[in-house]
């Protein structure tokens, strides 16, 4: 299959998954049905300039003109000249100082129908401006006005995102948990295959050399992750006391490691956590034995996960867990997920102060 057909299908795929976060689609034409005609050109183009700039601004995306909200395919009834003008749009029509990220920007035939397909990655080095100098990003399905300096505060993720997202060497499908990745594709899209569910989400790529896998996959679906991150891993440590000592005060009554993928971490790494919050045992007003936890459960889960999804894989350090007598602490390698800040949490540590 030649890589115009695999771009055709891509772009079917993203039809059928509707707008979101990732996705945008655009019509060509205005007025009322059966009577549309064809909308000013540089309009479109101020469109597409505008999306581009929001999504490489956040977190890339893709863009479709001639697609309705909805998903119908209504084409672009352009001539070929303002077709190649919109084309251009992400060069020409974009601040002077900003050179987005296009990755494809291309004219494509689907059910007889002309599309114009754009993508584009995330910005790493620099934020994106509109020919106004306007700064937007995306959230959600709707394009915002952006503050230029939480931008910046952003890009310091950028490290983890590129780790993430380098190809790995020697690496094959073969080398993923295949049957577990083929379930979540086919939720994903019922029928798509191993490979082209990869390549949908953005994990892998067709090369001349065959399917390349990205970090990421191994990350998330590797059958031995020690071989592509040896620190994939969360360490639960139960101390005897409120704080850790060493040498011959050594106080550490438990101290076990488990290692996996990402998602076998999630799973084995809770319950091999989840015994040491019990508190005590007690006979229950039901009659029977009941556990009393000195943490709520969910909130220790959601801290691990997150410690687990936010953390910066291109540390080769684990994730620690210390459980001493008066409190847990949860570390991982890293700093804070772009979107927070320490003073954004606050109000929530000091509402648990008070509880």
């Amino acid at each position: 299959m030649n890589e115009t057909l695999l771009l055709v299908e891509r772009v079917r795929n993203t039809i059928s998954l509707g707008e979101c976060h990732f996705r945008e689609f655009k019509s060509a034409s205005q007025g009322p049905v059966g009577a549309k005609r064809p909308r000013l050109a540089k309009s479109i183009c101020d469109d597409i300039v505008e999306a581009l700039v929001a999504f490489a601004n956040a977190d890339g995306g893709e863009l479709l003109i001639g697609v309705e909200d909805n998903g119908e395919i209504t084409g672009v009834p352009h001539s070929q000249t303002d077709v190649q003008m919109m084309l251009r749009a992400p060069r020409t029509h974009v601040h002077q100082d900003s050179l987005l990220p296009v990755s494809a920007a291309t004219e494509l035939s689907i059910d007889n129908q002309r599309v114009l397909f754009f993508s584009t990655s995330k910005g790493a080095t620099e934020i994106y401006q509109l020919a106004d100098g306007r700064c937007v990003r995306r959230s959600e399905n709707a394009t915002i006005p952006a503050n230029a300096n939480r931008l910046i505060f952003d890009r310091q993720e950028v490290r983890s995102r590129e780790f993430d997202r380098q190809f790995a060497d020697g690496a094959s499908v073969t080398d993923l948990d295949v049957e577990f990745v083929a379930s979540i594709a086919e939720n994903y899209l019922r029928g798509i295959s191993v490979e082209r569910y990869l390549q949908q989400i953005g994990l892998a790529e067709y090369a001349p050399g065959g399917l390349r896998l990205r970090m990421a996959a191994l990350l998330l679906f590797a059958k031995d992750i020690v071989r592509w991150h040896p620190r994939s891993q969360v360490r639960i440590l139960k101390v005897a006391g409120t704080e850790l000592l060493s040498g011959e005060l050594y106080n550490v009554q438990s101290d076990e490691v488990v290692s996996g993928n990402i998602f076998h971490l999630l799973v084995k790494s809770w319950e091999t956590m989840r015994p040491f919050l019990a508190y005590k045992t007690e006979f229950g007003a039901g009659g029977t034995f009941e556990q009393k936890y000195i943490y709520p459960e969910y909130a220790c889960r959601e801290a691990l996960v997150n410690a687990i999804a936010h953390r910066d894989y291109s540390a080769h350090n684990g994730v620690d867990v210390f459980i001493f007598d008066d409190r847990m602490e949860i570390r991982n390698p890293g700093a804070l997920l772009s979107t927070l800040r320490v003073e954004d949490l606050e109000p929530v540590i000091n509402f648990m102060r008070m509880s």
